[in-house]
């Protein structure tokens, strides 16, 4: 079919497709409504991967934890003294960290023990970073500053595991660019916090193993499993797939939320598989009469659905990316990040990934152009004046 047939069947496909305005239009709002939760969708949970893959390159190799009953325990001190028996284990450090559950603003703080951070983070707090062997000296979350209202030399008191209230002098907030990581974070010294959590002097939450090549952490991990079997050792590999399988489990839990609106789509494109109205089908058979071709009538269809698909795609497409990345996917925030109050802001960075394109692509046109050309087929190559006779 030559060029100029192919423009004049488009322009008569627009001339159609305004006739039947508001039919259209509806399809057209359906079909943007499952294109941008499909995109959201895959955008929030894909950008939340990457920030997460990220953020966990800076965590350790390999890190024990004991376990008793299914559960994460405390462990002894003298594991770390077994485990350097293992060859290949260079340095192994105890951390002291928890959870606490603040009723006052119904949210959960971390608490991490450390007499000291790195250069990079200590230049990330507002105020000072308290010294070492400070006693009741703490530095905290953006988060939990403005949950609690205090700013440096204020106190936020603290309830301990025997019952008695700890008061700690806020000497430093970590800013606004460190909020992803410490937005509801509480350091204090480990002499606090083992006395808060009233954990023995002999006890750890967990252990640092550094391991002198990074290409022999599943092979120490595997021999201090087996050296010390009520251990957990978890390599930092294994925590970014836990990541990814979570916010991709999140993400099709979002679509699930939608589902209504996907199977109204379903049935909009199956009844227009399983026939053409009346009206179509005279039109099929009067463009049939005149002397069109089967051929020049498939293009005819091919356009108007090619027409309503792209002008969906596109708005549905430009719709997502304006949630995500403008409005911080303000609609899925809650169920993919999940239900903690203290939420940190999160600026994700715009990216375009071709395959999530082609995914969504595949699910909305490719059915919907489909479910417009075969009825069309089916009545363009039936006898014109059966088809007007109906």
């Amino acid at each position: 079919m030559k060029l100029h047939n192919h423009i004049k069947i488009l322009e008569f496909a627009l001339a159609s497709l305004l006739r039947k305005k508001t039919r259209n239009l509806v399809i057209i709002l359906a079909y943007i409504l499952n294109v941008f939760i499909f995109s959201s969708a895959l955008f929030y949970s894909e950008s939340l991967k990457k920030e997460s893959v990220e953020l966990l390159q800076g965590s350790p190799e390999l890190i024990v934890q004991r376990m008793k009953g299914g559960r994460h325990e405390l462990i002894p001190l003298q594991y770390a003294e077994e485990i350097m028996k293992i060859r290949g284990t260079t340095e192994i450090v105890p951390r002291y960290w928890g959870y606490y559950y603040d009723p006052l603003v119904n949210s959960n703080y971390t608490f991490l023990g450390a007499d000291q951070m790195g250069p990079e983070i200590s230049a990330m707090v507002e105020g000072s970073f308290f010294n070492p062997g400070d006693s009741n000296s703490c530095v905290i979350g953006e988060g939990i500053a403005e949950a609690r209202y205090i700013g440096v030399d204020d106190i936020i008191p603290v309830k301990g595991a025997d019952g008695q209230l700890h008061v700690l002098r806020v000497a430093g907030i970590f800013n606004s660019e460190s909020a992803i990581l410490t937005n509801d974070l509480v350091v204090l010294s480990p002499g606090d916090i083992k006395r808060i959590f009233a954990i023995p002097d002999n006890m750890a939450t967990d252990l640092v193993v550094n391991v002198l090549n990074p290409s022999e952490v599943s092979t120490v991990a595997g021999k201090i499993l087996e050296k010390l079997p009520d251990t957990r050792p978890i390599e930092k590999s294994q925590i970014i797939k836990t990541y990814e399988a979570l916010f991709s489990w999140r993400s099709g839990l979002v679509v699930a939320i939608f589902i209504g609106a996907i199977v109204a789509f379903s049935i909009l494109a199956w009844d227009k598989a399983t026939g053409l109205s009346g009206e179509e089908r005279r039109e099929i058979g009067i463009l049939k009469a005149i002397g069109w071709e089967t051929s020049d009538i498939l293009a005819l269809k091919f356009w108007e659905g090619f027409i309503i698909s792209v002008v969906s795609f596109l708005s549905g497409m430009i719709a997502a990316h304006a949630h995500i990345f403008l409005f911080k996917g303000i609609l899925f925030a809650p169920v993919m990040r999940g239900w903690s109050s203290l939420f940190p802001p999160l600026n994700l960075a715009p990216q375009v990934d071709f395959y999530q394109i082609i995914i969504v692509a595949f699910l909305t046109v490719i059915p919907y152009i489909t479910a417009t050309i075969v009825p069309s087929w089916k009545v363009a190559i039936t006898d014109p004046d059966m088809v007007m006779r109906g």
